[in-house]
């Protein structure tokens, strides 16, 4: 009897071997299966995946190279640029210096002129003060010699008479004919 049903579960086993389906039951499957379709799948993908796996490579490689080759540009430009900033600084600095230098010179030629032309002012002052100084010296020698005129001449009006005064005259006009005389 134990035949019997070892046979039977043997035919029962047989025929469902006869099927074709995935066992997806990973306690259940056959090792060897799995090492056979490993194997072939490893067969004949290995050439696929060797080709993916040396274009990915020659990619990676060639994307190196053109980094590389950035990196140099980059460099170099950096460079460039470090040159250019150190020239533009250095003329900066010129200009800053020259600047000052030109602020200062400004400086000193702005206070020379200011003292210049309060020099210049101060002399108009003095000028202007002595002037009037002058007119105003004058002004007064001109009332007190018209006070004294007319001091003379109203002196002159209260003490002469007629006759006085004609002899006066007659006396000037002796002097004005002996003066024609001499120059003749």
């Amino acid at each position: 009897m134990k035949n019997v049903t070892d046979s039977f579960l043997s035919l029962v086993h047989w025929s469902s071997a006869g099927s074709f389906g995935f066992n997806t039951d990973i306690l259940a499957t056959n090792p060897i299966n799995l090492s056979v379709v490993l194997g072939i799948s490893i067969f004949f993908g290995k050439g696929v995946l060797s080709d993916l796996l040396d274009n990915r490579k020659q990619r990676i490689l060639n994307t190196i190279r053109n980094s590389e080759k950035l990196r140099e540009g980059a460099i170099e430009e950096l460079e460039k640029a470090r040159a250019r900033l150190r020239k533009v600084e250095i003329e900066a600095d010129q200009f800053r210096v020259n600047g000052y230098s030109e602020i200062e010179r400004e400086k000193v030629n702005l206070i020379n002129s200011t003292y210049k032309t309060l020099e210049q002012l101060e002399n108009y002052k003095n000028e202007t003060i002595h002037f009037e100084q002058q007119r105003a010296s004058n002004q007064v020698r001109q009332r007190v010699f018209q006070q004294a005129l007319q001091g003379a001449l109203g002196t002159l009006n209260s003490c002469l008479n007629n006759e006085l005064h004609l002899r006066t005259i007659n006396a000037n006009i002796g002097i004005l004919g002996a003066m024609k005389e001499i120059t003749d």
